[in-house]
């Protein structure tokens, strides 16, 4: 069984999805697409989801809200991320970018081996089913501007803020 259940976070409440062995789910709940991310999560794992909780959630509700309260910066979660190969390997990669950091998609396809993946690369960022925890949202264009987010633009920009102030690195993100 996938266990959902709703974490209220300072953008918003987020559905934090749970099987035995670990998180699979942590997303937006007005992102448009969570039905079918749900009903992805449904056929890839064979199982059906209903509201609880289990103690990956209660460890997530944990370190969410440390993050939020910039004590935070890394996650212990066991993270279930069933997708393709490549989105596997981009989500791994997605894990490597420090906090307080940013890369561009160009960045991220070389990372992986292979420039002309960038429009892959982008979309297996847009699959990403654990927002936050698997930190997609410090992808950013190659001209520095803020592209691309399942949670919107003025989420991510918060995201980045939040980072930068926490770890010391800047105050605020001048990025557009």
């Amino acid at each position: 069984m996938i266990l959902t259940s709703v974490i209220e976070t300072e953008l918003g409440p987020m559905i934090a999805g749970a099987v035995d062995e670990g998180i699979c789910l942590f997303e937006f709940h007005d992102r448009i697409i969570m039905n079918s991310e749900l009903d992805d999560l449904k056929k890839y794992l064979w199982q059906e989801t209903e509201g609880g909780e289990n103690e990956h959630i209660t460890a997530l509700r944990i370190q969410i809200k440390e993050y939020f309260d910039g004590s935070r910066q890394a996650f212990d979660l066991q993270l279930i991320t069933p997708g393709t190969g490549f989105q596997q390997k981009v989500w791994k990669e997605l894990l490597t970018i420090p906090y307080g950091t940013t890369r561009s998609y160009l960045q991220q396809a070389q990372a992986l081996g292979n420039t002309a993946s960038i429009r892959a690369v982008a979309g297996a960022n847009g699959k990403n089913r654990i927002a936050i925890i698997i930190p997609c949202h410090r992808v950013i264009g190659s001209d520095g501007s803020l592209t691309g987010y399942g949670g919107g633009l003025k989420r991510k920009k918060w995201l980045l803020n939040h980072e930068k102030l926490h770890s010391g690195r800047q105050t605020e993100l001048t990025l557009f």
